[in-house]
């Protein structure tokens, strides 16, 4: 497999994608470069990776073996790990043949917060929770946070509608001691051209769904024209789901957000109802994606995966945090015995 790491012009160590300066940084010398600037300086290595590759043409839906160009180390990734880190030198390096051809991304949406701040957010969110296990704070436990870019698919479009609904106002008003109300009922119709874009779908079967919503939404009217670059530094999935996977599932989000649109310019009704929707595509558009998540998983006492995930733009938290059996069982007891104590206190006076 054809493989990249991003080296640094001026000392030869690697470059990695730091989202404080928006720019690529060198661990050694402490340079920094532009991504036009760190693409030309690694355009050898780039175009190199651009050989066949024996993956991408076997159609790649299994484990691969890599070698690391840096120690030699031959290490093994999943099907869909398109970036990573040796696990014996560290260097991050990018899995070329994954990012390429049919699987190249349109656009990329980097990594805004820094691993030291995920790190410290994370540290604040849930030292909040005084339920939560000891060793989930513990140096481990936090060197586990990682910067993954996971696939999606951006879902917009053209769209001509036809509107109607049944728009009731309710008017209540006294008159002395007597109350009375006036229902009026309105028939709405609208129709017009809504323009969508910015519909995410998660394209990676093996990922926590739930939890990689949870996390939306993210500003998409940032995102980059994709480079590999990019990755550098961070883990990377590629898609191993295609648009017609969820295609009826995305036209249901798209008529509900339409419906949203048009009822929210009808006026301000008391209620709406027998809302219907004509909905006609004049154009459709897909793009691939990677978006920025941080991570982290902590398997507890009872073997159980839990989960953590950070929006890697926003910052916006979202995950499934253990509970210490413990400690919960020493704040039942001391509770039992405030109310037991003033229950014998309450008896005594009366």
């Amino acid at each position: 497999m054809a493989v990249i790491t991003y080296k640094c012009p001026n000392c030869g160590g690697e470059l990695v994608f730091d989202p404080e300066t928006q720019k690529y940084k060198c661990g050694y010398c402490l340079s920094e470069f532009t991504d036009t600037e760190a693409e030309q300086a690694n355009a050898k290595a780039r175009d190199a990776s651009r050989q066949t590759d024996a993956e991408e043409a076997a159609g790649e839906s299994g484990a691969v073996v890599y070698t690391c160009p840096n120690c030699g180390a031959e290490l093994l990734t999943d099907g869909t790990t398109a970036a990573t880190f040796c696990f014996y030198c560290h260097s991050p390096v990018v899995l070329s043949g994954r990012v390429s051809g049919k699987y190249l991304p349109d656009r990329i949406l980097p990594f805004a917060i820094d691993r030291k701040d995920a790190v410290d957010r994370f540290l604040r969110h849930v030292k909040r929770k005084i339920f939560i296990p000891g060793d989930f704070f513990s140096r481990s436990q936090i060197e586990k946070v990682t910067g993954v870019y996971f696939p999606y698919w951006l879902y917009g479009g053209s769209f001509d509608v036809d509107y109607n609904a049944r728009g009731t106002k309710v008017r209540v008003w006294r008159v002395g001691d007597v109350e009375y109300t006036e229902t009026s009922i309105y028939e709405i119709e609208r129709s017009g051209q809504v323009e969508l874009e910015g519909l995410a779908h998660n394209a990676l079967r093996k990922a926590n769904r739930d939890l990689m919503e949870s996390v939306q939404p993210y500003a998409m009217d940032e995102l980059q024209p994709f480079s590999m670059g990019y990755l550098s530094g961070f883990q990377a999935e590629k898609r191993d789901m295609e648009q017609d996977a969820f295609a009826e599932e995305m036209k249901s989000q798209r008529e509900q957000m339409i419906v949203g649109e048009l009822r929210a310019t009808a006026g301000d009704f008391t209620s709406v109802t027998g809302e219907n929707a004509d909905v006609r595509v004049k154009s459709e558009d897909w793009n691939y994606v990677m978006l920025p998540v941080w991570t982290v998983t902590y398997r507890g006492k009872d073997q159980k995966i839990y989960f953590y995930a950070m929006n890697g733009q926003s910052g916006k938290i979202s995950g499934d945090f253990p509970v210490a059996n413990g400690k919960l069982a020493l704040v039942s007891a001391i509770c039992g015995i405030a109310v037991f104590l003033l229950a014998l206190l309450g008896g005594y006076f009366i």
